[in-house]
């Protein structure tokens, strides 16, 4: 796994944390836990979670409190959280967990393998974006260092369109655009 982030697992019986961890053992991951919301939002704090996997009811803090509480903290409002209900399907918490930008809700029992095909699609595109981040603020940090060559103009999208040649105008100027069947005199 070429990231140091974790996928942390958060449910409040031992039995649940046990299977998701089971299942997703072979996705080779760094799986962290925690028992309790309260302790969810430390490790999410503490930094380097590129996942949360989240019980919904749980005491004291549930897992739309903690998910309200990360969407609020600029360092945590980009992970991405997959919520887990034992209750069923209710249209009160979809409504509520999709509003909050969860990328998921499933089910307990969930299926292992569309647990882990789920959990690498959303952990693989976090990494990347979280790697494109780094990358665009190396370079920014390298345009604006003393010494640096002076800053030009990036070109734009649509300056050049594969299969144009670069002698041709770009725009033509209406009048020399006419029908086949026309003849300029």
């Amino acid at each position: 796994m070429p990231s140091d982030a974790r996928i942390l697992i958060v449910d409040d019986h031992e039995g649940t944390l046990y299977a998701l961890e089971s299942a997703l053992a072979p996705l080779g991951y760094r799986l962290t836990r925690a028992t309790s919301g309260d302790d969810a939002l430390k490790e999410v704090l503490r930094g380097q979670v590129g996942l949360l996997l989240l019980d919904v009811r749980m005491p004291r803090v549930s897992g739309l409190d903690v998910v309200r509480y990360m969407r609020r903290v600029e360092q945590t409002q980009h992970i991405p959280v997959i919520l887990l209900t034992g209750f069923g399907a209710d249209a009160e918490l979809t409504s509520a967990a999709f509003g909050l930008g969860v990328a998921d809700l499933l089910l307990k029992p969930v299926d292992p393998w569309t647990l882990r095909t789920k959990v690498r699609y959303l952990y693989d595109a976090h990494q990347r974006s979280r790697a494109l981040e780094q990358e665009v603020r190396a370079l920014r940090a390298r345009l604006k260092a003393p010494g640096a060559p002076p800053g030009r103009a990036l070109p734009r999208p649509d300056a050049h369109v594969p299969g144009q040649r670069e002698d041709a105008p770009a725009d033509p100027a209406p009048e020399s655009i006419s029908a086949p069947h026309e003849r300029h005199t």
